[in-house]
């Protein structure tokens, strides 16, 4: 939003200065993103009239004009502005003028002849970046009065950066409450009295959308001047609020929406066949834009139709056939109300932004538009003459917005604010604001007027006051009372640990977004239970994750791609399942990880090798005995696992075998569906179930000695440590207190399909020293299980 600083000015006197104004504006919450003053030091520019204008004798684009600065005194300017005319009036900085940016105005000769000031253009005045010639001034503008005094300067174009909840601040009237609440000032009254109709002529207005469009007004004024100039002063508010005058009609239009924050439309009356009515468009129907574009409608547009002839599109734009023209000479101006959910995206819909379409879709006040018709009319009838005919209003009082008055307890206020704020100031703020207040015993009844469409609870009068109120005034204090000390808990390991123990290891960890694209599920074949989302933000955010490795390897992808040779990364988060029909997702803690690239990172001391599935095995075990858990791998296959480098993971301890997810390389055709040109392998399990632990328990040490033995033994190459493990585990006896896998040997000396597997048993008692027979009946029983189970002998 951009406007006039002396404009806001009008409507809240202040004697705060520009700095202070604009520190103002920020600090409740309009944020100013620029102020560009103009007009400074203007002293000694006049404005003055061309009188006689001949061709420079040794210039071709020069003339010699004689100027009248008032008073019947004449001087000579040499100018080369290609609209330098006989009559113009035009600004003419005299001799010993000063001009922004350092212009010292003296008494030159240009190809020698005598030029005694310059005609300047609005670039060189510093009001407008427009240099293509002299600024041209209106016919009534008085010769010789002061330039600065004749158009309002100096002056400051302000921008200010508007939240969406702060539609009433899209004119320049709403932006003085907030400044006259700030600032302890009183908002201006605002005269906009009806116009008496001076004749009969009226257009019908039907309303057949609804809550869509519950009010619109019109009026019509015969007898105009359409080619009438646009007011000097009225111009330029418009140029310093960033538009450009067009023609005194749409002028008119633009001045009172930019002051008021009302859009509003000017037809051409004579082109008008009958009736005006609101309506939803119909597929198929087809306007043409005040742009000169052709589009074509549905059902979701809002029309406004001439005898059901579309004619506008409600809160976007004008049409073209209906626009008014210099040849005008009766018009119909139109404002209304429309609901913002009828005009959000349609003015996208079509690649348009309008100034209307943006306030129409953060709300206007539905009250405005009878008071923008009156005004309006008024504008238009002292610059163009006219008469006017009686306003006509629609409206469907069941769907108009009411405002409902709202409780604001006063120790609410002073609870959530933290300070108390005294009773005549929070009745001073909300009634500088525009509000109706009327005290209670506990605080206050408060109606936010009707253009205040962000005011709904009583959160929102409290936000008010600690905006007017200053939040710098409000304390800083350390927050007080007991607080509780929760120890950890010994049963489980903490997540921040697990994080160190992989950030250890060398991983990352990445944060995903928890919703993804529903084909990228589908790629890896978890699809199953996905939970769509009912408002996406886009499609590729469209369902709720039913793992983590799809966004974790979609990080990897985009890493690997950017010339990372070696990425490992990991995430904890939580992943979503479809529940029974009205209950919620099902929701599970996960950890995941994944790895390319190099084993290790750039080193000399050892040969390169690529990161391999048992090189994340042993990440895996390693963050497994935080929790003193014992897993188990099985060789199976996810949707996403390479089929030979494959495992399920199973937590052994505990007397019960529990499945915590899955670890694998990725399969070769789910890579390349990624566009993966490089090996990764990854693992994911549940969370909670990998990181519970059992309550550590201190048990006294054997005083006697342990005794090892090893074995080495031939089985069939399919044969899988684990069930070695179980079986040795489950035959050598209570007295068997570790095992140790040290050497998997396949070559000469070993039949091909077999291996040997070579372990080492650990035996020990805590009441006495083993002997020689338990240890032999320890190995006897592992020698006897193993081959009776698994086919293994006794390697020679």
């Amino acid at each position: 939003m951009k406007f006039s600083e002396n404009w806001l000015r009008q409507h809240v006197p202040t004697t705060a200065t520009r700095e202070e104004l604009a520190a103002t504006l920020t600090a409740i919450g309009l944020e100013v993103e620029d102020v560009t003053p103009l007009g400074e030091s203007l002293d000694g520019v006049v404005v003055a009239r061309i009188v006689a204008a001949e061709k420079h004798p040794e210039a071709d684009r020069l003339q010699v004009c004689q100027v009248d600065t008032g008073g019947g005194a004449t001087v000579q300017i040499v100018c080369g502005a290609p609209n330098a005319r006989v009559g113009l009036k035009a600004p003419l900085a005299t001799v010993g003028a000063n001009l922004p940016g350092g212009i010292a105005i003296k008494a030159a000769k240009l190809r020698g002849v005598e030029s005694a000031g310059m005609l300047c253009s609005a670039k060189e005045l510093g009001i407008d970046a427009d240099a293509s010639g002299l600024l041209e001034l209106p016919a009534d503008a008085p010769v010789g009065a002061a330039l600065a005094g004749y158009l309002g300067l100096p002056d400051a174009s302000i921008e200010i950066k508007l939240t969406p909840n702060r539609a009433d601040c899209f004119g320049v009237r709403g932006i003085a409450y907030d400044v006259a609440a700030a600032s302890n000032a009183q908002v201006a009254p605002f005269a906009a009295e009806p116009v008496p109709a001076q004749s009969d002529a009226t257009v019908a207005v039907e309303l057949h959308a609804g809550a869509d469009a519950p009010r619109y007004c019109g009026r019509v004024i015969d007898g105009i001047d359409a080619t009438a100039p646009t007011p000097a002063w009225m111009a330029e508010r418009l140029r310093r609020s960033g538009i450009r005058p067009i023609s005194l009609l749409v002028d008119v239009t633009q001045y009172v929406m930019i002051e008021l924050g009302q859009p509003m439309h000017a037809f051409d009356r004579a082109l008008l066949r009958g009736p005006i009515g609101v309506r939803r468009a119909r597929d198929g129907e087809r306007v043409t834009l005040l742009d000169g574009r052709e589009v074509a409608l549905d059902p979701q547009f809002l029309a406004i139709t001439d005898a059901d002839r579309v004619v506008a599109l409600a809160g976007v734009m004008g049409g073209l056939d209906t626009r008014v023209t210099d040849a005008t000479t009766s018009v119909f101006l139109e404002a209304a109300h429309f609901a913002p959910a009828a005009i959000i995206g349609r003015g996208r819909k079509l690649g348009l932004h309008t100034d209307a379409g943006h306030r129409f879709e953060r709300g206007v006040d539905p009250d405005l538009p009878r008071i923008a018709i009156e005004y309006a009319t008024r504008l238009v009838l002292d610059a163009a003459g006219g008469t006017p005919g009686p306003l006509v209003e629609a409206a469907l009082d069941a769907h108009l917005p009411q405002p409902q008055a709202i409780t604001l307890r006063r120790d609410r206020l002073a609870r959530v604010l933290g300070l108390t704020v005294a009773d005549a100031e929070v009745e001073r703020i909300l009634g500088a604001l525009g509000m109706a207040v009327v005290p209670m015993a506990d605080g206050w009844r408060v109606t936010a007027p009707s253009r205040r469409f962000d005011i709904a609870i009583e959160e929102d009068l409290i936000e008010e006051i600690a905006r007017i109120h200053g939040y710098d005034r409000v304390p800083t204090t350390l927050p007080s009372g007991a607080t509780t000390l929760v120890a950890p808990s010994e049963s489980r390991v903490e997540d921040g640990v697990a994080r160190r123990q992989l950030v250890a290891r060398d991983y990352l960890e990445a944060i995903n977004y928890a919703f993804v694209e529903a084909d990228l599920l589908s790629r890896w074949g978890l699809a199953d239970g996905a939970v769509p989302l009912a408002n996406p933000l886009s499609a590729e955010l469209a369902v709720m994750r039913t793992a983590l490795l799809p966004g974790l390897v979609s990080a990897l992808a985009r890493n690997a791609a950017r010339q990372q040779p070696r990425v490992r990364l990991f995430e904890l988060g939580k992943v979503f399942t479809a529940a029974a029909a009205g209950e919620a997702p099902v929701e599970t803690r996960r950890i995941a990880a994944v790895a390319c690239g190099l084993a290790n990172a750039e080193q000399w001391a050892s040969a390169s090798r690529a990161v391999g599935f048992h090189d994340l095995k042993g990440d895996l075990e390693s963050l497994a005995a935080l929790a003193g858990a014992t897993l188990a791998f099985r060789q199976a296959a996810p949707s996403w696992g390479h089929p030979g480098r494959s495992a399920q993971v199973f937590r052994t301890d505990g007397g019960a075998e529990r499945p915590l997810g899955w670890i694998a390389q990725l399969h070769p055709r789910l890579q390349r569906a990624l566009d993966l040109d490089v090996d990764a392998v990854a693992f994911e399990l549940d969370l909670d179930a990998l990181l519970v632990r059992p309550v550590p328990r201190a048990g006294a040490l054997s005083r006697f000695p342990s005794v090892r033995r090893d074995l080495a033994f031939v089985v069939a190459d399919r044969v899988a440590w684990s069930e070695l493990e179980n079986a040795v585990r489950a035959s050598a006896g209570p007295s068997l207190r570790d095992l140790v896998l040290f050497d998997v040997y396949q070559g000469k000396g070993v039949e091909p399909g077999f291996k040997s597997v070579a372990m080492g048993l650990i035996l020990q008692e805590e009441s006495r020293t083993l002997t020689d027979r338990d240890v032999d009946a320890a190995v006897d029983g592992v020698v006897s299980a193993l081959q009776r189970e698994h086919g293994a002998v006794i390697r020679g």
